[in-house]
């Protein structure tokens, strides 16, 4: 990841003045990282300025930040410092490789029950653990879509865990939305947290990315404004994962797809547009005796194949027997 030299400031850009920097802070854009990455038009728009100083802006901020080409070496030099976050789950971060990676985008869909929702609260603890215990001491933002947010599920896996409960709930900033524009607005207000705030946000969960974009878009007519605005919103979270090397966990909705004669029906909701934006994505699902199956379905570096694990009172287990084990200590 390419990194800012320390006396370098956005003022240092041109055509960016005092006033015009704090208008950019204010909107999230607080490094050269922040500016590069932007697109003239995003650029015109949050500062007022002109098409022709805003690509002189980005063109500058490009260069201080050396964003051209460099080897394969760097590359992977740069994917040892990516940090992960266990699922509490060992066979879950087996098939992700090492458990949910900053700096990416990874993507849960299913069936209502499969999973996904249970897996966001046991992300949303893990994530302030210590590092040597699968953590990153950070806190969680959750973007509640559906209702499934509850407090009350991650008291219970804190104590079965023997952590603090009320700290634990402390460390995750949670948010209802009403609507696609306002979970738009939440993710924009991140930046916000971390750098006005100056809070340590590692993992942003939306739960879920498509239900109110699946919602307020129906019917075929509507369906290229619906990608539109869903491209949008996804392409956010990804600026966000790699401007401040944060997970990013999404859960997706699924439909039965028609046109599949045999074998699984199960297509997840937002089309190419989400598939391709997901750096990971895993299909969950119920499996026997109580048991859910995780797929790998993409990803850059992994294979796709599949594992089993089991909910309970602490989080999740591995194998049926550590299940019952669990579920016995509860009671």
């Amino acid at each position: 990841m390419a990194k800012e030299k320390k006396e370098s400031k956005l003022t240092d850009l041109p055509g960016i003045g005092p006033a015009i920097a704090i208008k950019l802070e204010e909107a999230g854009c607080t490094d050269l990282m922040g500016i590069a990455i932007l697109t003239p038009k995003e650029l015109m728009n949050t500062a007022g300025l002109t098409e022709a100083t805003a690509r002189k802006a980005i063109q500058a901020a490009r260069k201080m930040m050396d964003l051209g080409f460099k080897d394969a070496e760097e590359y992977m030099k740069e994917r040892d410092e990516m940090l992960t976050i266990t699922t509490g789950s060992k066979n879950i971060d087996k098939l992700l490789g090492r458990g949910f990676e900053t700096g990416a985008v990874t993507e849960a869909y299913g069936a209502y029950g499969s999973g996904k929702s249970q897996l966001a609260h046991s992300l949303a603890i893990n994530v302030q653990l210590p590092k040597e215990q699968g953590g990153l001491d950070g806190m969680a933002v959750f973007i509640d879509s559906e209702g499934t947010f509850r407090p009350e599920r991650v008291r219970q896996i804190a104590i079965a865990r023997g952590l603090d409960p009320q700290k634990i709930l402390k460390g995750i900033l949670a948010a209802r939305a009403f609507n696609s524009d306002h979970q738009m607005l939440l993710v924009e207000k991140i930046p916000e947290l971390i750098n006005e705030k100056k809070l340590p946000i590692k993992l942003i969960i939306i739960d879920s990315l498509t239900s109110h974009f699946r919602a307020e878009f129906a019917g075929r007519g509507q369906l290229a404004d619906r990608q539109q605005k869903l491209n949008k919103h996804i392409h956010a979270l990804l600026k966000l994962s790699e401007q401040f090397n944060i997970a990013v966990y999404i859960t997706n909705q699924v439909m039965a797809n028609p046109a599949v004669m045999f074998g699984d029906p199960t297509t997840a909701i937002g089309g190419h547009i989400v598939g391709h934006a997901s750096t990971y994505r895993i299909y969950l699902r119920r499996g026997k005796k109580g048991s859910r199956v995780a797929k790998m379905i993409d990803a850059p570096n992994l294979p796709e194949s599949e594992t089993v694990f089991w909910i309970t009172p602490s989080g999740f287990a591995d194998s049926e027997k550590e299940a019952m084990v669990d579920g016995e200590e509860e009671e």
